[in-house]
């Protein structure tokens, strides 16, 4: 009799230990979980069309690109680094070609009241700001303005270098190294190349439909042209516009973001969505 009950428990031992294991298996399987979706990164990355030209403008010499350090602490560069006396001649001589060329394209009429104007987005970091200089180009041209001002943009800031802040600038190929491997690295506290990607491919599909709405209203029964459209020029940083680059060029994420052509102090680049 005890033999029959140890050999009673222990089967009913062995198949509570069989249920619980088909349960636990039948919860992992039943019903079929969908795997996670991977974030979307770069913004433009399905996008077929914009309705602006978008231009990246990078800020002329500033005082850190002289002491050779890393700016990119909001508390520091909104107050300090402004532009060098280069920086400031190189701001004007680039407004002063932007607006050339915008003039070229006037059309037969002979004057620029054709062309809808040029919207300026820029940092809101000291060496940015001054880019009313480049501003003040245009103006001798009477090239219209946007909202008839710059408009400051925290989302074209400087990536944020963490501990390497107010170092040589040297540091910034250690930090491009890992970008290489891993657009996603936080190594030093720096903000990821992956981040700056998101933020600023969001900005620019934002900025864009913001422009074509108004864009639309005063173009009510006309045909659209491309010198109808908003020429936006995004006034920002070096690694920024670098990044912001690879969004044009649809590629997934930050990474080859140093093999694109360098972008100098104070040159302007129109940014071509890639087909």
């Amino acid at each position: 009799m005890v033999s029959f009950t140890k050999t009673l428990v222990r089967a009913l031992s062995i198949a509570i230990q069989s249920a619980i294991l088909m349960s636990q298996s039948t919860a992992m399987t039943y019903p079929p979980q969908t795997p996670a979706v991977k974030p979307l990164i770069n913004q433009l990355l399905h996008q077929t069309k914009l309705s602006s030209q978008f231009y990246a403008l990078r800020h002329g010499q500033s005082l850190a690109n002289v002491k050779k350090i890393i700016s990119s602490d909001p508390q520091v560069s909104t107050v300090k680094h402004g532009l060098s006396e280069l920086g400031k001649e190189q701001a004007r001589l680039a407004g002063r070609s932007f607006a050339s060329d915008y003039c070229k394209r006037d059309g037969p009429t002979g004057s620029i009241s054709a062309l809808r104007g040029v919207a300026i987005f820029s940092s809101d970091f000291t060496r940015a700001r001054e880019r009313s200089i480049f501003a003040d180009e245009l103006a001798k041209s009477k090239i219209p303005l946007y909202n008839d001002d710059i408009i400051l943009e925290t989302r074209l800031r400087e990536r944020f270098f963490g501990d390497l802040n107010g170092g040589p600038d040297t540091r910034y190929r250690d930090v491009w190294n890992i970008d290489l491997k891993d657009a996603d690295h936080t190594e030093f506290h720096v903000e990821s190349a992956n981040s700056v990607l998101h933020r600023t491919t969001k900005l620019v599909l934002e900025l864009d439909e913001i422009l074509e709405r108004q864009q639309s209203a005063q173009s009510k029964g006309s045909a659209k042209t491309e010198d109808s459209c908003w020429k936006c020029i995004l006034v920002a940083h070096g690694d920024v516009l670098q990044i912001l680059q690879t969004g044009f060029l649809r590629h997934p994420d930050a990474s080859r973001h140093r093999n694109l052509e360098h972008l100098e102090t104070a040159s302007i680049r129109e940014l071509i969505l890639h087909e």
